[in-house]
This record gives structure tokens, sequence and C-alpha cells, in this order.
């Protein structure tokens, strides 16, 4: 048996075997797009080994993709060949897997702070718990997750960078921008290539409108996602927003064609960053050609899927209002159902709150019912943090809401929606906020001004 790069012991004994699982892990932790072609090389030399096996089906569920979950179980069933022999902490790794598989993801992260409590510097079940947290929503989990192990990172554990960029992500989700942006700059000057930390100080601009300085800090730091795998799309709509905030819609559209949507693929992350910037384009009736019908298309594949809400929201971004009427429509309904079979699954309890009332909102939107869209995204807004994702990747939300609000007449209760949207942001407001606000004011001291465009 053998230590690997942070200290933990394995059941490898073979020193090409170890390496590659030290670059497995390395390229987790850095979103690296060679993660898996290493891990595929581990698999083939150690069949057995339960560790990478449980990791291989964990790194499947986060896909969220209903046709995933075949691999996740036969990666679990190779598990538990050589569960018997492994470690409790690589069999506390197979055991995660097992709950998140049995629809129950919020027991699995038990488990892997189970395991960072007997080893805190477990960079991989520190990354594990802050991923699947962030599926779930759980933004102050996150935060109590990596503060519970940052004391045992000395300032020489190579997973220490990594640890940093996942404390500035979750100190930005909690509302500590001033510190998330000073350890997300420190992540990256420990760890170049860690684009998750990187991406947290372009959400701290994001949430305080700062849209100039959120370009200087990504402007000449692409090397730091360059290397990722399809996060790097996701990078890139960083970026996009913040030239979207500036009203610069040409570069918007460049970079959603060269970069964003540069490989169409239907990952369900790859979709959200299609859809929500389309989306805001078109709330500020920016014209956006014939790319919807490419997302509507994979979209309408993917309306019985039903393995996350938030990815189900975002499919349904391409379908309502595009002359897709009966795929929302089934899509709407099948969220409804499972909504309605819950049980202990926790994404099904998802489909049912925050999933009904959103979705029907969605679907009201598009049929260009703004009162009743609005009944429904707002009654959604309470608990759509359940969604998982950011408070940048929900926004799109709360836009439709706060648009849908205006549409319909209902002032009073759209800037109640905004002065809310204001203090979680501490206090700082986008354009796209003081656009509204201006709008609701010229409507209501009735000097007529230019109403949001219509679908």
């Amino acid at each position: 048996m053998t230590d690997d790069i942070f200290g933990q012991e394995t059941s490898l004994s073979d020193p090409a075997s170890l390496d590659l699982w030290n670059k497995v892990q390395l390229g987790v932790l850095a979103h690296g797009a060679d993660a898996p072609v290493h891990l595929g090389k581990l698999l083939e030399a150690e069949p057995g080994f339960t560790l990478a096996q449980s990791a291989k089906g964990l790194f499947l569920m986060l896909l969220g993709r209903s046709e995933m979950r075949d691999g996740a179980m036969e990666a679990m069933k190779a598990a538990q060949i050589g569960y018997e022999s492994a470690l409790p902490r690589e069999r506390l790794y197979a055991d995660a897997l097992k709950l998140w598989l049995a629809g129950r993801p919020s027991q699995a992260v038990q488990l892997l702070e189970q395991i960072l409590r007997a080893h805190p510097a477990d960079s991989l079940a520190m990354k594990m718990s802050q991923a699947i947290r962030f599926v779930l929503g759980d933004n102050q989990g996150m935060r109590r997750s990596v503060e519970r192990v940052l004391s045992a990172y000395a300032p020489d554990h190579p997973g220490r960078g990594y640890l940093l960029g996942c404390h500035a992500f979750a100190l930005e989700e909690t509302g500590d921008f001033t510190k998330a942006e000073t350890a997300g700059r420190q992540a990256l000057w420990m760890a170049p290539d860690d684009a998750w930390g990187l991406h947290a100080v372009a959400h701290v601009h994001d949430m305080t409108g700062n849209a100039r300085a959120g370009l200087d800090w990504l402007t000449g730091r692409e090397d730091a996602w360059s290397h990722c795998n399809n996060f790097r799309y996701h990078v890139w709509w960083h970026k996009a927003l913040m030239h979207l905030d500036l009203g610069q819609t040409e570069l918007v559209l460049d970079l959603y064609d060269r970069e964003i949507r540069k490989d169409r693929t239907d990952d369900y992350r790859d979709i959200s960053n299609a859809t929500s910037l389309l989306m805001r384009l078109e709330l500020e009736g920016i014209a956006v050609g014939t790319r919807w019908e490419e997302l509507s298309e994979l979209c309408a594949a993917r309306t019985e899927d039903g393995s996350l809400i938030f990815a189900d929201l975002h499919y349904l971004l391409a379908l309502a209002g595009r002359g897709r009427a009966g795929d929302t429509r089934r899509m709407v309904q099948r969220i409804h159902a499972d909504a309605a079979t819950a049980g202990r699954n926790e994404a099904m309890q998802r489909m049912a709150d925050p999933g009904r009332a959103a979705a029907s909102g969605l679907e009201a939107f598009g049929e260009g019912n703004y009162g009743l869209a609005f009944d429904h995204l707002a009654q959604a807004r309470g608990t759509m943090q359940l969604a998982g994702g950011s408070h940048a990747q929900r926004d799109v939300f709360e836009r439709m809401t706060i648009d849908a609000g205006i549409r319909a007449g209902r002032l009073t209760e759209v800037t109640a929606i905004l002065d809310a949207r204001r203090a979680q942001r501490g206090g700082a407001e986008d354009t796209y906020a003081l656009a509204r606000r201006s709008l609701i004011s010229a409507a209501l001291d009735g000097s007529g001004a230019q109403s949001l465009p219509a679908e």
C-alpha cells in the first residue's frame, strides 16, 4: 500500500497505477479534460481498485443525465469486487455512490464528510462534497465543509490552492464577497490551473455589478481554463455576461458562437450556459437569429430525462415559446408527475419544489401569459436555491420573474423582488436592475417610458 499525492493511504501497490491515480485527482480538482483519460487507463490496469471505480460512478452521476446511471451502476458493481480488501476510507466512497444511486445524495455527502473527519486533507473527498452540495443548492453546507478542513492544509499541501478555490466560491455564494475575491486570487496564485477559483472571482464581479473589473480579471488569464473539460465554456459564459452588462451585445453573440457553443453538445451544463444567455439577450430585446433552433432540437430529446430540475428548467427555456408547445407541455406534465411520486428521492422532491411552479411559470411566459407566469415564478423564488447551481446561473429565472411582473403591471411586487435582489448582492445593482427600476419609475410617474420587448 502507498500514499497518494495528498498523503492519503491507498490500496494501490504499483507505482505506475499510483501515478495515474494522482493525475486523476489533480485533473478533477483542475476540471481538466485529461482526467477521464487517466481514469480509463487506471481502471484498465486496476479494475478492482474500489476507490477509482467509486469515483468514476460519482463523476457520472454529476453529469446529471439519465443515460449515465447505467454507467454509474456498472461502476458501483465493479467497486464491490474489491470492496472487502479495500481500505475503510475507500469503502466509504463506494457507499456514497450507492446512496446517490438510491436517490439520496445528501446522505452520500454525509459519508464524504465522514471521510473528511478522519482524513481532512483528502482533497478528492473535499472536492466531491463541494460538487454534490453545489448540485443540491447547499451553499451554506459548501462553506461549512471546506472551512472544517482548512487547518489541515499546510502551505505546501498539493491541494491547498484548489481548496482555496472551493472556499472562494463558497464564500461568494454565501455573500462574503470581499473574502471570496481574496481567496480566489490566492487560489490561482497557488494553483495556476484552478479554473474554479478563477471563476469564483468572476462570480464576485457579477454579484457586485462590476463587469469591467470582471473583464480585467479574466482577460489574459485564459491559460487558467484552456485546459478544462466543458467547464471552459462556462468561464466564457461568464465573460459574455460581463459584456452583456456593458451593452456589448455583438461581443456576446461572438463569444456564444465562437466559444460557448463551439461544440454543440447536449450536456446539460452546456445547454444551461447557452439557453440562459440567449434568454438574457432576448429580455434585452436583442435578436438572436436562429440560435434557438439548435438548442430546441436537443432539448426536445430531453423532455423525459428527469435527472435534475436545474437541467429540466434550462431545457424548458429552449422549448417554451419556440414553437414547441407539445414538447413544452410534455415536459411540464412529466415534472408534475415526478413531483407526485417523489418519496425519498431527492431529485424528485426538487421536481415538486421548486420544480412544479417554476416549470409552469416558464410555460406561461413562453405563451405570453405574463400575469400567470409571474404568479408561478414568484411562487418558486423562495425555494429556487434547491434547484442547484449558482446565484448567477439562477438569475435568469429571477430576471424572467421580474420582466413578467413588469409586463403584467405588478410593479409593487416587482420592486420588492428588485430590492431583495439588491440586498443579496450586498447593495450592488447591475445595469439590468437599474434599467428595470427606470421602467417602473417611468410607469409610476406616467412619463410613458418604452415597455419591455415582447416575446
